[in-house]
């Protein structure tokens, strides 16, 4: 019992502590003539409404820069009228970027009683301002090396600005925070309610717009009751691009104190004015109408209510969204329903394939689909004397390829060894593989003697014949042995020649390996 009560305590206080916390939370209103964003920012002659911009400034379509990337260029951009709120908010979305590794001068922001000048000695504005400056300096000055540094200066309208110390003996309270060339736009959130300064920052390191971190907070803090919303920027020896994308101002009121917009208040003189313009429209209207109706008397009459099928009721929207509802909610139904069919088969297709396994045998089995689908036969799986038969053969291949790379490779070495000996001696004959010159002659000669002792043979035997001549006769028919030479003669001579043309074709080939 002790413990319950002690929770039932704890949570009594949490929910105190909460509905304090935002029963302090003030209302937010936005202020659409204290800002401006993107897109048509400018209008068509330049202008940027509820603003005027000078100096260097250069409003477009999609931001103000307020000073460009040139040497010793100042600009600015001021609100029109003075607020009419107490408590403010505003949302800064900018860049700086530039060339160089360090930049110059910077930005500011302000809320000052009075307009601020626009080419002015601090960051493009008036010195001696009476309000809140909050200076984002991306220049080091007083080389401590404590640059871009984020810093809210108070001003009474006394005091100049410490340019030598770049102002850290003036600030209220400050941060050393990066903002240049960021790859997504920088972000700055300066609140001001109930004489507390807050400053949020937001790196641009991310396109997130709720990354923001605490730069700075400083509470006694009185401002100007009716000021002017300001933003300048300049340059110096060191330049960079000063734009300014978003500038939103939202007034903020305590709870209970959000003031209720009233109607305008309209005289009678005005109210009388304005209901005969509205009837002298309508007169003429008519008129318009009966003329359009003689010039057309073929055209379709419509009635007074021929507009109305033009736009819907509220129960006809009620009923579209309604069924618009359903008809989403239906196909999001069904496109769960066949995310689900799938899961339930790709389960069961595996339960089957685990319990085949187990099994041993490759038997399909059929499993139960959703009713009204037809059953999924599953595939046979492998056995293991295909898996054998698999790796015998893959074995064979290897085997056979390891054979193909020793062919290869006794094959490239022989190669090699030619194309060496043939680099040591390029202009040397290479000889025939098998053949020797003297051998072949040597054959050659063998050869020569058998025809003729094999010729002395058959003349012997042809002079031993009846009927045969004398020793020292001839037979005219038959060839004498000096012929016989000079055709052996020649027939040795064109075999030598083939031989040695041969042998010279081989070499020349060899000699492009």
């Amino acid at each position: 019992m002790a413990v319950q009560a002690r929770w039932l305590s704890c949570s009594v206080f949490l929910a105190l502590v909460i509905s304090q916390i935002i029963a302090e939370v003030p209302h937010k209103r936005f202020e659409y003539k204290y800002s401006f964003k993107p897109p048509y920012l400018a209008q068509k002659d330049g202008s940027v409404p509820f603003w005027e911009y000078g100096g260097n400034a250069i409003a477009s379509a999609e931001n103000v820069r307020i000073a460009p990337s040139l040497r010793s260029q100042k600009g600015a951009i001021w609100t029109k009228a003075p607020t009419n709120f107490d408590w403010w908010e505003v949302d800064i979305v900018f860049r700086v970027t530039g060339r160089g590794r360090i930049g110059a001068d910077g930005l500011a922001f302000w809320f000052t009683q009075n307009k601020g000048a626009y080419d002015g000695q601090v960051f493009g504005s008036s010195d001696k301002w009476v309000g809140l400056g909050v200076l984002f300096d991306s220049f080091d000055n007083d080389n401590k090396h404590n640059n871009p540094y984020i810093m809210a200066v108070l001003n009474d309208g006394t005091r100049e600005f410490d340019h030598q110390n770049d102002g850290s003996t003036q600030a209220l309270a400050g941060c050393l925070r990066d903002f240049r060339n960021k790859p997504f736009p920088t972000r700055a959130r300066i609140e001001y309610y109930r004489n507390t300064l807050t400053v949020l920052f937001h790196s641009g390191m991310t396109a997130s717009d709720q990354e923001y971190e605490m730069c700075l907070r400083a509470e006694n803090v009185h401002l100007p009751k009716n000021g002017y919303f300001g933003v300048s920027a300049a340059t110096g020896g060191l330049a960079d691009d000063h734009d300014v994308l978003h500038f939103l101002t939202s007034s903020l009121h305590a709870p209970g104190q959000m003031p209720v917009p009233q109607a305008p208040q309209v005289n009678e003189e005005d109210q009388r004015k304005l209901t005969q313009e509205y009837a002298d429209y309508q007169r003429k209207l008519d008129q318009q109408k009966e003329v359009y109706r003689k010039e057309h008397p073929d055209a379709p009459i419509k009635d007074k209510d021929e507009f109305e099928e033009w736009f819907e009721s509220d129960n006809q929207r009620e009923l579209r969204q309604i069924f618009q509802g359903q008809s989403q909610m239906f196909e999001v139904t069904r496109e769960l329903n066949r995310k689900l069919d799938e899961i339930i088969g790709r389960q069961e297709r595996t339960l089957s394939l685990m319990s085949s396994l187990q099994g041993g045998g490759g038997v399909p089995v059929v499993t139960q689909q959703q009713p009204g689908q037809p059953p999924v036969q599953m595939i046979d799986t492998i056995r293991r004397h295909e898996v054998d038969v698999v790796l015998q053969n893959q074995n064979s291949i290897l085997s056979t390829a390891r054979d193909l790379v020793a062919f290869v490779t006794d094959v490239r070495t022989r190669t090699d060894t030619i194309i060496s000996n043939q680099a040591r001696q390029p202009t040397a004959q290479v000889q025939s593989v098998g053949y020797d010159m003297t051998s072949l002659v040597n054959e050659m000669r063998d050869g020569l003697n058998t025809v003729k002792r094999d010729v002395a043979a058959a003349s012997a035997k042809l002079g031993n014949m009846p009927g045969g001549g004398s020793a020292g006769g001839s037979c005219p028919t038959c060839l004498t042995t000096t012929m016989f030479l000079v055709f052996g003669v020649v027939q040795l001579t064109l075999l030598f020649g083939y031989f040695m043309y041969r042998d010279s074709k081989e070499a020349q080939a060899k000699k492009f390996f």
